[in-house]
């Protein structure tokens, strides 16, 4: 949640103060290694945290739940406090700069299939093993 709050955030001060003065693709990429940063933090904390598996089937699911809250997320925040519908805020990702947010949503989703992949716990192989 810290990284939806982070995100949040972030895209007040993207749409309030950057993208007026430098425009919004300029912005956009002001803010996308932060959240990427931020990202790859969160994943290994999460992995930490809940000792994920390696099995790639767990962290497929892990990507998937994470684009869903991540897509749910953005949705809603288009349409409570914006007024946008649902294809208004999907239309908004036509844009070159929602295409570096997306694309850069699609990495940080992707994170989970690579981050402590080669450290952690002998016992994911030895399972496999045995």
């Amino acid at each position: 949640m810290l990284l939806f709050a982070l995100g949040f955030v972030l895209g007040i001060l993207r749409v309030m103060y950057v993208a007026p003065r430098f425009g919004q693709t300029a912005a956009t990429l002001a803010e996308v290694p932060v959240m990427l940063i931020a990202a790859v933090a969160a994943c290994r904390w999460a992995i930490s945290h809940w000792q994920v598996s390696r099995a790639m089937k767990i962290r497929w699911m892990m990507m998937l739940w994470f684009l869903v809250l991540l897509f749910a997320f953005e949705t809603l925040l288009g349409a409570v406090p914006f007024g946008r519908t649902a294809s208004e805020q999907w239309a908004a990702l036509t844009t070159r700069a929602g295409l570096i947010g997306l694309a850069a949503q699609i990495i940080a989703a992707l994170l989970p299939l690579v981050v402590g992949r080669r450290e952690g716990r002998d016992s994911d192989y030895s399972e496999a093993a045995g």
